[in-house]
């Protein structure tokens, strides 16, 4: 798998911009505010629908433009495939693939598998539970369409049954309807614990040993599912706490609410690590993904580093540069930095300057 190309319009800083990409690596280049998070952010989003940053999608779209395009053309057992994004501030996003236009989210997810890292990354480790679920979800979409069907619908009903208990407190008699709408909650987060365990346990088998490699067997990680609600205590643990939400009007139990953990040395490192431990534990994190993505897709994926390499020190550098070989891998950077140049094989270099992109030769 690989990205061929990527065409932009009323893109943010860009009115229109056009790049192609090497199957090896691809270095982006220039002074900060100059647009190359943009062109990453511009991958991301076609592969997810969603912005790395939680941008919406009106603010994505050029300050004076109304509508924005992403088209970006994409090589998967080498079969082309053509993604196009149609942005608008007033309507919903349209995606199409290859020429045909898609109802939902759910069907571009497997057509690109993007790994994204920015120093913005460790806030999965050290910021709120929100942050640790929507890594967990953005993965788990891309990968489990089970997941990603279970989980809209579970965000649905979670939003109807807190409507509902809005309106009991204004009609009472309407509390007879809300088994209906917990045994859907109960049916869609069950499914959703059950994957999100799975998953878990899965990066576990692997960053365990890509950590112990990075910190020389000094240090043993773990990832802890901390879920809100047991599957076998679910429905009773709903019920418990009916008169709290009816009280609240939210609810309050669910895996809305669950939370992972990264223990060092059986030490929480959101609680008590070095910042250090907390970059190593997530650079632990993205090779791992990196390989859960391998091992279930059969492919590779792609990697985009954010300016991620001012960000880790000679070791951790070195271990990453090692473990990103035949993959398709596109770097920003302020400089062209030496350190890079000497370390891995680099198959293209732009230069992002004034709303633009320039090719340098090698």
């Amino acid at each position: 798998m690989y990205i061929n190309s990527l065409e932009l319009s009323n893109y943010r800083n860009y009115d229109h911009l056009y790049v192609d990409f090497d199957k090896g690596t691809t270095i982006l280049y220039g002074d900060n505010a100059q647009g190359k998070t943009n062109i990453l952010e511009a991958l991301y989003l076609s592969s997810t629908t969603k912005s790395h940053r939680g941008s919406k999608d009106r603010d994505i779209i050029k300050f004076d433009r109304e509508e924005s395009h992403i088209k970006v053309n994409v090589s998967k057992h080498d079969i082309n495939h053509k993604i196009d994004m149609h942005l608008r501030k007033i309507k919903s996003k349209g995606v199409a693939i290859d020429g045909m236009s898609i109802k939902k989210s759910g069907d571009l997810f497997g057509i690109l598998n993007i790994i994204f890292f920015s120093p913005e990354d460790l806030g999965i480790v050290k910021d709120s539970p929100a942050i640790r679920r929507r890594f967990i979800d953005l993965e788990l979409c891309q990968l489990n369409k089970l997941y990603y069907f279970n989980y809209t619908n579970y965000n649905k009903t979670l939003i109807q049954r807190n409507n509902l208990l809005k309106k009991i407190y204004f009609k009472p008699d309407l509390i007879d309807t809300l088994d209906v709408w917990d045994q859907k909650l109960v049916e869609y987060g069950c499914n959703i614990i059950k994957y999100r365990g799975e998953f878990i346990e899965m990066l576990n088998d692997i960053i365990i040993d890509i950590h112990s490699n990075i910190t020389g067997g000094k240090e043993k990680i773990f990832l802890s599912y901390d879920k809100n609600v047991d599957i076998k205590d679910y429905q009773e643990m709903l019920i418990s706490k009916r008169q709290s939400d009816l009280k609240y009007q939210t609810t309050q139990v669910g895996p809305h609410r669950d939370d992972m953990s990264f223990l060092i040395n059986s030490i929480d490192v959101k609680k008590y690590g070095s910042q250090g431990q907390q970059r190593t534990a997530v650079l632990s994190l993205k090779l791992a993904q990196i390989e859960l993505v391998r091992k279930i897709t059969r492919d590779n994926p792609i990697l985009l580093l954010d300016d991620v390499m001012s960000e880790l020190d000679h070791n951790r550098k070195d271990y990453l540069l090692k473990s990103i070989d035949n993959i398709q891998t596109i770097i920003t950077c302020t400089g062209y930095d030496d350190f890079i140049k000497s370390r891995m094989v680099i198959d293209k270099v732009y230069r992002v300057k004034d709303n633009n992109i320039y090719q340098n030769e090698i």
